[in-house]
């Protein structure tokens, strides 16, 4: 398979490394770029927060010196402040690619009309996507969108927003094959994924359950999509884009090489000391903290080392608690397939804004959109 061009972009294999909070950050892009090619997506900033220079904002935006192509995801609900955050990724920070976020499913975002909520104002989503694609076009920079199959199964979007990103000139749309509703449980439905790839021109990328390698391929020979994005599958996993990128330059899953706990562990050092090259040792190896589990799940390692990993504070200290590790130990087979991450259950009702779902507009009598609370503020 070839690989995946959003606009003037290439990207040799048609891997996304989804945007994941607190995850997706300059070291842990700069480890799974380290085992292969495709495209590592910053977490998600706001648009308000970097209009405003919001000091969090700011500091999320960093990269690695070795980032050459450099890929961040927008949220925003005002057109206005996405067109401008968009201006200033382009021509401050010398962004390749910018992704708009209308998947996210937590509480607190849709309940202001954001995310996974915002594609049910058809209106007001092609408002938005028309700001950022002017403000990027200058600077030749691609425009994309991620959103999910709607908010419930009563209320789908998914193909009025891909009709919408075409006609906006949006460079490709990505769908989770969820409904906000589902969250991040279930099972993704790659029907929608189909669907969406026959409704549109542009190019489609398929998320949702791949966890292997295998999935990936088999995804878009089942769904005709352009290519995928990876999120959850990757934790604890990096060497996961190595396999990808395998797979998709022989056409085929191929074999996969599992790493034994010694791989695993010379893994699980090299990203603590990205980390602490990014944030420095006492920050890093706090944020390496929450990535243990991930990395140990099915091994045989014991809950006290398990403790002691998840309050590690230098890299001696962690040196230390990672020779204890057997390096032999196979990689768990029993793990292969199975889900990671949040899971949860899918909600009962999706929490949006009073009187929501009364219209498909969005834009209000005055045609401004949807402002932007004041406290999105703070990128993630």
């Amino acid at each position: 398979m070839t690989g995946l061009r959003l606009g003037t972009l290439e990207v040799p294999t048609p891997v996304v490394l989804a945007p994941m909070a607190g995850i997706t950050n300059a070291a842990y892009r700069r480890l799974c770029a380290e085992h292969g090619a495709g495209l590592y997506v910053c977490e998600m900033i706001t648009s308000r927060g970097l209009v405003e220079g919001d000091e969090t904002t700011k500091r999320m935006l960093v990269f690695d010196e070795l980032e050459t192509v450099r890929s961040v995801q927008l949220y925003g609900t005002d057109p206005t402040y996405v067109g401008q955050a968009t201006k200033i990724l382009c021509e401050e920070y010398g962004v390749a690619h910018v992704d708009l976020n209308f998947g996210c499913p937590v509480p607190k975002v849709t309940r202001k009309g954001g995310g996974g909520a915002l594609p049910w104002k058809r209106n007001l989503l092609g408002r938005i996507l028309e700001e950022a694609v002017a403000a990027a076009a200058p600077y030749d920079v691609p425009v994309t969108m991620k959103t999910r199959k709607g908010l419930d199964d009563d209320h789908l979007t998914y193909l009025d927003a891909g009709r919408i990103a075409q006609e906006s000139g949006v460079a490709a749309i990505a769908l989770h094959g969820r409904t906000v509703a589902q969250a991040y449980s279930g099972q993704a439905d790659w029907d929608a994924i189909a669907d969406l790839v026959a409704h549109v021109d542009i190019p489609v990328l398929g998320n949702g359950d791949i966890w292997e390698a295998a999935d990936a391929v088999r995804m878009v020979e089942q769904t005709g999509a352009a290519g995928v994005v990876v999120g959850r599958g990757c934790l604890g996993r990096p060497w996961l884009f190595r396999d990808l990128a395998a797979a998709f330059a022989d056409g085929g899953p191929g074999e996969t090489t599992l790493p034994n706990l010694g791989e695993v562990r010379a893994m699980m050092r090299r990203h603590a000391e990205l980390l602490c090259e990014h944030m420095g040792e006492e920050r890093g190896c706090k944020e390496f903290r929450k990535h243990v589990t991930w990395y140990l799940k099915g091994f045989r390692a014991g809950g006290e080392l398990r403790r002691s990993l998840g309050l590690v504070d230098s890299l001696a200290a962690l040196d230390d608690l990672l020779a204890v590790l057997d390096p032999d130990e196979p990689f768990p087979a029993s793990e292969l397939g199975a889900p990671r991450g949040r899971q949860g259950a899918p909600r009962h009702k999706v929490v949006l804004p009073e009187g929501w779902l009364d219209d498909t507009d969005g834009l209000g009598e005055d045609g401004c959109g949807l402002l932007e609370d004041v406290s999105e503020t703070t990128g993630g």
